[in-house]
């Protein structure tokens, strides 16, 4: 008996989405001219601050086997960031599960030009977390030879990110900015700029380059 594929619809749910209905007929119309059969919705509110494995869609990774499909509306709506989004497609194309994306008509499949794409997604992947940790580490080695005490600070209020003060400082120094900063500590970029504020540290900006800086005291 052969066993029936399954086809997932992964809907990122947010406030500004005006147009979910129109994302389920899109979908629709895409699996049956892909003849993907029988559609199940999975529809998700999600947060900044859970990664992607913990979310809904982690589970639909999990659960789905070689042959099974998963369409989204777009490819952005899989991920909080382009990080993300390569980790699940790699992943997608290792399990053999075919993703498809109503915008631009884009599929990934198990053709040789997809396991090229996989290769590409799970490199760029493995590369973009090395060079977050070396940057991280090169900075926290920079601040430790300068004489900066690193650990827990002692500061205004409490805050879930008080206690990656020493690496945020690090990373602003290096140039990185508080929507890479903010989600990399699972906060909102609102929330990291009230605690910059907060905790004495400013920022410069010029042109389109923003520098951090430790704020005098």
């Amino acid at each position: 008996m052969v066993q029936e594929l399954t086809t997932i619809a992964y809907l990122r749910v947010s406030t500004l989405d005006q147009d979910l209905e129109k994302n389920k007929s899109d979908i629709l119309h895409l699996a049956n001219d892909k003849e993907l059969g029988k559609v199940k919705f999975v529809e998700e509110k999600i947060s900044g601050s859970i990664l992607w494995r913990k979310r809904k869609i982690g589970s639909i990774i999990d659960s789905l086997q070689k042959g099974d499909n998963i369409i989204i509306s777009e490819l952005s709506r899989l991920g909080r960031s382009m990080l993300e989004c390569m980790e699940i497609l790699a992943i997608a194309i290792e399990k053999g599960i075919n993703v498809y994306a109503v915008k631009s008509n884009w599929q990934l499949d198990h053709s040789i030009q997809s396991k090229i794409v996989a290769m590409a997604f799970a490199m760029a992947s493995e590369i973009e977390r090395d060079l977050i940790s070396k940057r991280t580490k090169e900075a926290l080695a920079a601040k430790k030879a300068a004489g900066y005490k690193l650990g827990r600070p002692t500061g205004p209020g409490r805050s879930k990110i008080d206690k990656y003060r020493t690496e945020i400082e690090a990373l602003l120094s290096t140039g990185s900015t508080q929507k890479f900063i903010a989600h990399r500590y699972g906060t909102t970029e609102a929330n990291l700029h009230n605690w910059l504020k907060k905790n004495g540290i400013s920022r410069k900006q010029t042109g389109d380059e923003v520098i951090h800086e430790a704020a005098s005291s």
